[in-house]
This record gives C-alpha cells, structure tokens and sequence, in this order.
C-alpha cells in the first residue's frame, strides 16, 4: 500500500485533535504550553516514540523531542519541526470553542499550528499501523515560544536542524493552499520614550508626555512602510495614573523584509530616529530577528517530491516566498533543504475566526505520510 492511500479519517483526527485545541497554550503562560507539551507527549508515545522533555528557559514553557524506531536512528533524517503555543489567551475557548460546522472546524489555534502538528502525528500513527517504515529517522519538535520570535528555542531547533536531509513545518498553508520555499526577514524593535512627569490637572505645561511623544513617532515609523519593508506597531504599555503626565512610554514594532538589504536600509532608517525632541528621549533596541530564508536546490527538491505527492492525491500545490515569519526562517537559512507551510488550509489564524477546512486534514496527512516514506 502507498502511503498516500493509507486510511485516513476525517472525524478521527478531529476527535484527536479536540483535546489539543481545548488544552489552551498562549506563549506567556509557561505552564498552560507545558501542559500542551505533555499531551502532545502522551499522544506521540502512543504510537511508539521515545518522548524527552526538554526544560524552558528565559520563563517559557517545555519542549518536547520525540524519536520513532528505526535501524539508523542518530543518523541524519527528517525533523518535522512544529510550535505548540499560540497568541490566544486562557479564556479565549469561551469565544472561540471548539466547533465542527458546514465543512469547518474552530478553535484556538488550530491553523497555527496545531491541526499541521496533528497531521503528521497522525501521519507516523498509520505508517506504523500499515506495517510501513520511512527510509529514513524521524524525529518530531515542539517548542513554545515561536509566536514571538522563539527568543528561548532557536539554539534548539538549529541544533535539531543541522545535517538532516528535511526539515518538514506544518505550519498552515498559504491563501492559495501552497507551500512555502523561503521566507522574508522578521525583525523586532523595543522602542522606548522617556519624557517628564507633571501634574496634568494643575502643572501640565510643566511635563514632558511620553505617550504623546510615542504616538508622534509611531505615526512616523509606520509611515516609513515600503512594499518591500513594513513596519507595525502592535505593542504599547504606558500610564498608570491619567492626572499624571506620563514619563515613560514602551511599544515594540515588527518589520518584515524581503531581503538583506531591505532588512539593513530598515533597521538604519529606523535606530536613525533616536535622539531627544522637545525634552523627550527616544531609544530603540533590536529584538529578535528571523533571518532571510532564500529557495535553494535542496529545497526545491523537496518540492518536487511533494508535487507530485500533491498530484496523486487530487490537487496542486503552489509554492513561494513569503512573510509571517516561521521557525523555517532558521533552518532554511542554515542551508538545510526546508519545506514549509505544508500544515492544513484555513483561514483566521489570531483572530476569534480561527478555523481549518477539514478535509485538509486527510489531504495533508496524505501529503505528510508521502513525504516522511518518500525522502531520502
């Protein structure tokens, strides 16, 4: 039997997933992603793998490492590299929980990325079923902190990564149902404004408005955005008292860039920014970056393989680079041949209309099982 025609069921995966979905696992709570980690734990042992936790660091939860038997595990193979937290808070399942309705199934996090996580579970649960082996090792990593910027893991999954023939990323596919090949620079800045504290109801003119000052300079930075390099703020902490003028202000902006030299012209343009204006301080630091991850041969042929998996399954599969940022940006910028966005089709991914087309799940377990038997 060919692995793509393995039998794979919708409702099942669904029932195998619900658990993950309903175990909620946003990045800043270490212990909920934990939790997750030890599910994710139990379901991978069930079908034969040896399971290691490995500790958090930097206030982030565990990860897990999983190996499946083979006759030439320790030797190069094929990581299937995965995140296991998401951006939802604890309480988000009362808005969104887990439902099945008109082909479509919600839920936290189940685009990104638990449902492409699943998928390959399942993959390796129904080779080892069929009585099939894959040519090569196989080993499976979930992290917890790649939703911002894997600040605590990317040593892990480099190290993971280096000398594998694959790295394999379920992360959800593209708009069009593709993969990705490459992946534009993520980077992100830690801006601060440092002003002078007043009374607001009788010494106004006498203080030096952080929060203003930032909002002048997020109106400009944003302003700075090119089809080649963007710019967004979406953090920003300020104020504890609203008759106090404010002397402190904290935001954080994430820049994508397609390239090199468009992350460089970016992060010039914008530190140029820093300085004192009208009695306020402006500094920035650089946060964590995902460096540019451009298609290579190595990857290309893994492309190849999956087409023509996709063509014996029923459908195309498109392929590009692309932003968002993943933990693919590490590995396929190390050199490793990297595919990635071969996860399920859905659309929402960080908003309350987060939800997955279930018949991707049978035809991205196919895809999956294709691949795990069909690299060599």
């Amino acid at each position: 039997m060919s692995a793509v025609d393995l039998p794979f069921d919708d409702d099942a995966m669904l029932a195998g997933l619900r658990p993950w979905i309903e175990c909620e696992s946003p990045t800043w709570d270490a212990a909920a992603v934990s939790r997750m980690m030890d599910l994710a734990a139990r379901d991978l042992s069930a079908i034969g793998a040896t399971v290691e936790t490995v500790p958090g660091t930097k206030g982030f939860g565990t990860s897990i490492r999983a190996t499946f038997p083979h006759a030439d595990q320790g030797q190069p193979g094929i990581l299937v590299s995965g995140h296991l937290d998401t951006v939802h808070p604890i309480g988000t399942l009362e808005k969104l929980p887990f439902r099945v309705q008109d082909g479509k199934a919600w839920g936290p996090g189940i685009m990104d990325m638990k449902g492409g996580n699943y998928v390959f579970l399942e993959a390796m649960r129904q080779i080892a079923r069929a009585g099939l082996t894959t040519p090569l090792p196989v080993t499976f990593l979930f992290t917890p902190d790649e939703e911002v910027g894997t600040p605590a893991t990317r040593s892990l999954i480099e190290d993971a990564a280096r000398g594998q023939h694959a790295v394999l990323l379920p992360e959800p596919a593209s708009p069009d149902g593709g993969a990705v090949i490459g992946r534009y620079a993520i980077a992100r800045f830690n801006l601060l404004t440092e002003g002078r504290p007043s009374h607001a109801g009788w010494a106004l003119k006498d203080g030096r408005s952080a929060i203003a000052a930032m909002a002048r300079r997020i109106l400009e930075i944003e302003a700075m955005t090119t089809e080649d390099c963007t710019f967004s703020v979406g953090v920003v902490h300020a104020g504890q008292w609203v008759n106090c003028v404010p002397s402190e202000c904290r935001a954080e902006v994430l820049s994508m860039a397609k390239t090199q030299s468009d992350l460089d012209r970016g992060v010039a343009a914008l530190t140029a920014l820093q300085g004192e204006e009208n009695g306020v301080d402006f500094t920035i630091t650089r946060g964590v970056t995902r460096p540019v991850w451009e298609p290579q041969p190595g990857t290309m042929a893994l492309l190849d393989v999956a087409r023509g998996l996709a063509a014996q399954i029923g459908f195309d599969l498109p392929a590009g680079s692309a932003g968002g940022g993943s933990d693919g940006n590490f590995t396929g910028a190390m050199g490793v041949p990297t595919l990635d966005s071969i996860g399920v089709r859905g659309r929402g991914l960080h908003t309350l209309d987060e939800h997955i087309e279930v018949a991707s799940l049978t035809e991205r377990a196919r895809l999956a099982a294709g691949l795990l038997t069909q690299i060599r």
